[in-house]
């Protein structure tokens, strides 16, 4: 596989904030420099919160990523992985998902995990994600912010009470790691896990060092 080739890293919402912040958190692993292509869909709303965002948003990651045959790899950096089956099926590189990353490393800890999501109708989804894969054991529960926007997952202090106050519930129900359900969250993660006392499991960041270890 090319070491050279980049990592491309989509972002399916249209908020190019939640991009550089994507971008952020993948250049600081090590190993990184120049790795990573980060890209938006400009075309997307701001945030996918429905079913319908995810399946028009699978469209939109297959369409960019088949203008993209330099890509060592691809990740597609919402927690919905919209096009992944279908992406896998169309390429011969690795593509990796942020959910099934975060979630499968969850699981190689061997004590339950609990997601956090931007709001509760995004749960269903989540829930019959892990149905299909038979891990929903696996799963202390889902707990759903009040339907906010990926960029304030990230940025707002009043988001980030809501988060934490998820995060306890979790706690509460058996969970012993926690992954923030959107790439948004990535900037407050390491606060997070200071609060809560437990793993916070970023997607972005497990997805790209999956990403950094397959190429």
């Amino acid at each position: 596989m090319n070491g050279t080739a980049p990592i491309l890293v989509i972002n399916p919402n249209s908020t190019v904030a939640v991009t550089d912040e994507i971008a952020t958190a993948v250049n600081a692993l090590p190993g990184a420099a120049g790795r990573f292509d980060c890209v938006t869909i400009a075309k997307s709303p701001r945030t996918i919160r429905t079913d319908q965002d995810v399946t028009e948003a699978g469209a939109r990651v297959m369409d960019l990523a088949a203008t993209r045959t330099d890509a060592a790899a691809i990740i597609i950096a919402c927690f919905s992985d919209p096009g992944l089956e279908e992406l896998r099926h169309s390429v011969r590189i690795p593509v990796i998902g942020i959910q099934m990353a975060s979630v499968m490393t969850a699981i190689a800890t061997g004590a339950p995990f609990g997601v956090i999501a931007l709001s509760p109708a995004s749960i269903p989804r989540h829930m019959a994600f892990y149905d299909r894969l038979g891990i929903a054991h696996h799963c202390a529960g889902e707990v759903g912010l009040s339907g906010v926007s990926a960029l304030d997952a990230g940025r707002s202090d009043a988001v980030y009470a809501e988060t934490l106050a998820a995060g306890k519930q979790l706690l509460a129900q058996g969970a012993r790691s926690v992954i923030p359900g959107c790439a948004g969250f990535s900037p407050r993660r390491a606060q997070l896990e200071t609060d809560l006392g437990v793993p916070v499991i970023d997607p972005v960041r497990t997805a790209a060092a999956m990403a950094l270890g397959l190429v």
